[in-house]
């Protein structure tokens, strides 16, 4: 008989069944873990031998790093050597500390870097509140237009639904309600010099980091901090700052 009933039969099989809810949850669990497994192993890393100085050999396009919230420089070391691995100069902003300052501070400790520094054509490449750090350079310091672009790795342009549980205000600065947040996301003239880096869970961002005007790359990779060290994060930053460069980084 092909009637209603067949017909409905042959719909039944022709549709795939989505993706059991348990396998996503088990799978966002595991890499809830190894996220934050991983930013206690940089954490301890950072009290390691090397130096800022070790990145400033190259002769290509000059980088400036900026990390997030309570990271250290050496929390973005597996981006930087890719990156000085490529010809380029690699500085860092140590009077950043751990970052926890508000992002108006964090982005005039940056300037002052790259005055100091006498850069120019410079590229940004930053995690987490760093994006946001460098928006706010690029659009309200850089008077003099020193900065060319900025490649940000899991910012939280939009803000994250988790800040309204933050206990402290160095937290909840990344609630969309934060004026300065709002101001940053509001301004979308920089927003075409810029790259949004992000996987597909972030263990801090729920909302991700799609940027309107940006280029935007979501890559199957989840976890918040573990992305710094994926094959694919370098793949992506290096074909945003050099778009001739084809080869992963060994």
């Amino acid at each position: 008989m092909t009637g209603a009933t067949g017909w409905r039969d042959r719909e039944a099989r022709s549709t795939p069944d989505p993706p059991p809810r348990l396998a996503v949850h088990l799978r966002d669990a595991r890499w809830f873990l190894l996220d934050w497994w991983y930013a206690a192993v940089w954490q301890l890393r950072s009290l390691g031998p090397t130096t800022a100085d070790d990145y400033r050999s190259g002769d290509r396009q000059p980088i400036v790093v900026v990390p997030g919230v309570y990271e250290t420089w050496h929390f973005m070391r597996p981006l930087m050597d890719a990156l000085h691995d490529h010809g380029h100069p690699v500085f860092v902003v140590t009077a950043l500390r751990h970052n926890r300052q508000s992002v108006r501070a964090g982005a005039r400790l940056v300037m002052d870097q790259i005055r100091a520094e006498d850069l120019h054509d410079v590229l940004l490449v930053t995690h987490s509140k760093g994006g946001l750090i460098g928006k706010y350079a690029m659009t309200l310091l850089d008077g003099g237009g020193r900065v060319d672009r900025m490649v940000a790795v899991s910012a939280p342009f939009g803000g994250s639904s988790y800040a309204r549980f933050a206990p402290n205000a160095t937290l909840r600065a990344f609630s969309v309600h934060d004026p300065t947040l709002a101001a940053l996301l509001a301004d979308v003239h920089a927003n075409g010099r810029i790259t949004s880096v992000y996987g597909v869970f972030d263990t801090m961002i729920p909302e991700g980091s799609a940027l309107v005007g940006a280029k935007n790359e979501r890559l199957p990779v989840g976890g918040h901090f573990r992305i710094l060290s994926d094959p694919r994060t370098y793949r992506a930053v290096l074909d945003a700052v050099d778009p001739a460069v084809t080869s992963e980084p060994q």
